[in-house]
């Protein structure tokens, strides 16, 4: 009896350290589909900018920006499991980028090109020290799914508050949240992937280009409002 007792126990063991490595595997997977997928959505919208600039493409309605924008993250989302997720995920970066370029183009136009550096510069290393970070530490970053639903809610509100009205230096502090808000999301979803919350590398992407995204356009304003 305590033979068979003991081969039952070595066998949960042994069954225990598989799973734990078939749950390492899936997750190292998903880490290298989501930074590979990530590196090339971001050259995407850099060549997207590029064309966007060559065509001397004018700066369009904030409302069609976000427009666009919310009904690419709907197919995105509604595509992820499917073989139309990657297309849709090129069809909003390249839409982002696309759009973007005209916004860049105003501050190089006014002689403000090494602030869009400088905000470059400090999103690459904001993301990749965060990045870092939650890999390193393996913490688990999963109690500020609230802070992120209610953040992104409020963060939305000021947005479409200051596309009606103007809210003046308002817009400074929305600016700060988005701040906050990205760092905190990039924490969160590499956490997610870690320890196993986050298993389409499709999301995971989408999630991290939008964190860059709102990271590099909000430093960008910063740094423009203290350099005036």
């Amino acid at each position: 009896m305590n033979e068979n007792r003991d081969m039952r126990a070595t066998g949960a063991t042994t069954a225990a350290v598989g799973g734990a490595a078939a749950s390492e595997l899936a997750t190292n997977k998903v880490l290298r589909n989501t930074y590979m997928l990530l590196a090339m959505t971001l050259a995407f919208s850099a060549v997207t900018a590029y064309i966007s600039s060559a065509m001397g493409f004018q700066l369009q309605s904030p409302w069609l920006f976000l427009g666009g924008m919310i009904g690419l993250l709907v197919l995105v989302n509604f595509t992820a499991n499917s073989i139309w997720g990657l297309p849709a995920v090129f069809a909003f970066t390249g839409f982002v980028g696309f759009m973007v370029a005209p916004i860049i183009g105003l501050y190089v136009d006014a002689g403000a090109g090494d602030l869009v550096m400088q905000a470059l510069g400090t999103t690459a290393v904001a993301f990749v020290g965060l990045s870092a970070y939650a890999l390193i530490s393996k913490k688990d970053f999963s109690f500020m799914s609230g802070f992120l639903v209610v953040g992104g809610i409020v963060l939305m509100v000021g947005v479409v508050a200051s596309l009606i009205w103007d809210i003046g230096a308002a817009r400074l502090a929305i600016s700060g949240g988005f701040v906050l808000f990205s760092s905190c999301l990039i924490l969160w979803q590499t956490s997610a992937i870690i320890h196993g919350g986050e298993r389409n590398y499709i999301q995971a992407t989408v999630s991290l280009y939008l964190s860059i995204y709102n990271l590099f356009m909000s430093l960008l304003h910063i740094f423009g409002v203290m350099d005036d």
